[in-house]
């Protein structure tokens, strides 16, 4: 990993103190490890910074251009952080977002707390709905979206990858028998929804690829919390994303079935709107949530 400006940081302490060891004391580290940060800087630069002697460091000519540029860089460095800092903390006004039932509940109400305590100012307005909205028509800041992108002018950053799972409860199995082949699901009560198309689909696997199989049920909903419940409930079978049904299957409350045939992946992205002038408002949130989402994305 580059870390041009740590090694900049350790240098001007060096220099600033006169001696390793006393920089090493400031910045809690050996003096050996800073002794071999500087031979390695001196090796990727190709010059020598200082002239080592018993009694004192001394900068050679290179090592006083490198170390008063250094701290000018720094200088500015922490200027940067100042000013976003300050930002962040003024960063007020309300973020509109769209976003699914289960991934608005499992994933992004959990931050929430944390957020609000870090930015104060900011207004969350959170729309969770499964269907696809328009976000201009809307005034949607934010969307989070499962699927494949559509062209558009939105800016997209990548949350992760969900699965699909087919699943049910293990009364439901245990009543009406587990199915061994995509032929058997004409037999059986499939948990669907009722936004994508007229005549619920699940996308399966047959002899390498992906094919809409039309499945037949007594529930079409327009959210995954829904058919998860009624899954749970052993109303039928299901296909949910992974991160929507992980702790129900961790618990046993429901079982895969079809494992080999059921999976295929689509990537969740945070689309949202401002081209290259993003308000800040909108990049404060974006900036703090991200990194949590993917986080849980990857079931870290």
């Amino acid at each position: 990993m580059d870390n041009r400006a740590g090694e900049m940081l350790v240098f001007v302490r060096v220099v600033d103190a006169g001696s390793f060891s006393q920089a090493a004391r400031q910045m809690l580290m050996t003096p050996s490890t800073v002794s071999k940060l500087i031979v390695r800087l001196e090796l990727r630069l190709g010059v020598r910074l200082l002239e080592r002697s018993t009694r004192k460091l001394s900068l050679t000519d290179e090592g006083r251009i490198y170390y008063e540029r250094s701290i000018a860089l720094l200088a500015d460095l922490d200027d940067i952080e100042r000013v976003l800092a300050q930002g962040a903390q003024k960063a007020h006004g309300t973020v509109r977002i769209n976003t699914s039932v289960a991934f608005g509940t499992l994933a992004i109400e959990p931050h929430l707390p944390a957020f609000w305590e870090a930015h104060p100012n900011i207004q969350i307005n959170l729309a969770l709905s499964d269907d696809i909205v328009d976000m201009y028509l809307d005034r949607t800041d934010i969307a989070f979206r499962v699927g494949v992108l559509s062209d558009s002018t939105l800016r997209a950053k990548k949350i992760g990858s969900a699965r699909r799972k087919i699943v049910a409860s293990p009364s439901y199995l245990q009543r009406c028998g587990v199915p061994e082949t995509l032929e058997d699901l004409s037999r059986h009560n499939c948990l669907s929804f009722n936004f994508l198309r007229s005549c619920p689909v699940w996308p399966m696997h047959q002899s390498g690829r992906i094919i809409d199989r039309i499945v037949q049920g007594n529930l079409q909903a327009n959210n995954g919390e829904t058919v998860r419940r009624m899954a749970i409930a052993g109303v039928g079978i299901a296909r949910l994303a992974d991160f929507h049904i992980d702790e129900d299957l961790a618990t046993g409350r429901l079982v895969e079935v079809l494992a080999s045939t059921g999976h295929d992946s689509e990537e969740v992205h945070a689309l949202y709107q401002g081209g290259h002038h993003v308000p800040q408002r909108i990049r404060t949130f974006l900036d703090f949530m991200v990194p949590r989402l993917q986080k849980f994305m990857s079931r870290d």
